[in-house]
């Protein structure tokens, strides 16, 4: 019984010795290369026509759950697709030999390190109208450092990275326009706002999104006032909306209203019938979109608020009018009273009333009287104004009150009427 035990106890240790301690040989020589066709990472390696596990193994990055398993019959090599490779990190390929069944027998046999390192982004992206399109340049700033240098994988040459410009409009899906190019600037030839510009950087292993650009429309609504005193600055008040296009790889492109402080605004005015349109003034919006603008006048005419094109870093801006307001001008009183400014004269001396209007207006005025019985104003003497300036002086022969003011016609100035005025009520007491 004892021996028949002891034996049971060796035929025991003698199979899990076989079990534990047996090991197949190792694969060698592996290696890793691009496919011929791309897309895929190459792996071979020699072994005894043996099964293989495959495996990616992280370098002080996270392995990826990749795990193919070859039967003995198969050649050795296989393709691993580009995708199955986290982005920006370090690896290698581990082929052993094993079955999905019997699990690994042989100790691993692992591939160069390699990078999966995407595309540089893009930055600072600019836009200059140029015809009816658009020339769109952007920068690429410097790669990082290659922690893994002439790797297997490393694409040789400075332009291993390729750029797919993209346009979205709105209620569309963003849509290259063109073929992959190494060029860092794309002409579109024939392109109005809104829209949105993207690049989609890609390399060996990934694609990046940058590069943006910005095409907004623009709206203005504009007000200015009816009347002006001649060359008395006006205030052309209104605001700007901008529509600016979003848009994801994944789902159509939206828009969104933007009103920033910045954008330009110019006010456009005719100075004669047909001319043409000239500024008369420029200024910009402030927060919330809204603009309030000094406009230096003359003779009546009109006026119209535009966005002009404007091009700022990567956006581009269209044009947008408001409708034409007409400003009529009125002529300007710069002085009007008695010589000296005095309003109190004794009886039976002269007095001397005068007015000066701008512009320098060569015509005739009217020198008027209140009477307090018809309780109307009446024509006292007609005066010839020269140069914009009128005066009469004239005898105080009667004691009492007396309110007098003077009537400015209106007159033609650059084809268009310029309407009259009249002073305020002159007050003069006689002693």
């Amino acid at each position: 019984m004892r021996r028949t035990v002891a034996g049971a106890l060796a035929v025991l240790a003698g199979v899990t010795c076989l079990t534990a301690c047996a090991s197949d040989p190792a694969p060698t020589d592996v290696g890793v290369a691009w496919a011929p066709q791309g897309g895929a990472v190459l792996v071979t390696w020699k072994d005894t026509g043996r099964p293989n596990r495959i495996t990616i193994e992280g370098v002080l990055s996270e392995s990826p759950s990749y795990v193919k398993y070859l039967p003995a019959s198969e050649p050795n090599k296989w393709q691993i697709p580009t995708s199955e490779f986290p982005p920006d990190g370090n690896y290698k390929i581990v082929v052993e030999t094993g079955t999905s069944q019997g699990g690994v027998t042989s100790k691993p046999a692992k591939s160069p390190v390699f990078d999966t390192d995407g595309p540089v982004r893009p930055s600072a992206a600019t836009v200059a109208q140029q015809g009816r399109g658009v020339l769109i340049k952007w920068s690429v700033p410097v790669a990082p450092q290659d922690f893994t240098p002439n790797d297997p994988l490393d694409v040789k040459g400075t332009k291993s990275q390729r750029y797919v410009p993209m346009v979205g409009r709105p209620g569309q899906l963003l849509k290259a326009i063109g073929p992959a190019t190494t060029s860092t600037q794309q002409l579109i030839k024939s392109i109005k706002p809104p829209y949105a510009f993207q690049l989609r950087t890609q390399n060996e292993w990934s694609a990046r999104i940058g590069g943006d650009v910005l095409g907004l429309t623009s709206s203005i609504s504009g007000v200015v006032p009816p009347k002006a005193q001649f060359s008395v600055p006006i205030r052309a008040r209104g605001r700007v909306i901008l529509q600016q296009v979003d848009c994801d790889l994944d789902a159509p492109c939206t828009t969104r209203r933007a009103t920033p402080a910045g954008v330009p605004v110019v006010v456009l005015t005719q100075v004669t019938p047909g001319s043409r349109w000239t500024p008369a003034a420029r200024g910009a919006t402030t927060s919330g979109g809204y603009y309030d603008i000094g406009v230096p006048t003359a003779g009546s005419r009109p006026y119209k608020i535009i966005v002009p094109v404007n091009t700022k870093a990567n956006m581009f801006t269209g044009t947008s009018t408001s409708r034409p307001a007409y400003t009529k001008s009125v002529v300007r009183i710069t002085s009007a009273g008695f010589a000296g400014g005095d309003t109190a004269v004794a009886h039976g001396s002269m007095v001397t009333v005068s007015v000066a209007v701008a512009p320098a207006l060569n015509t005739t005025v009217m020198l008027q009287a209140w009477n307090r019985q018809t309780r109307r104003w009446t024509d006292a003497k007609a005066l010839a104004m020269r140069g914009g300036r009128a005066a009469l002086a004239f005898k105080a022969a009667q004691p009492g009150d007396f309110v007098y003011r003077i009537v400015v016609q209106g007159a033609m100035m650059f084809g268009r009427p310029m309407d009259g005025i009249t002073t305020p009520g002159l007050q003069l007491h006689v002693r």
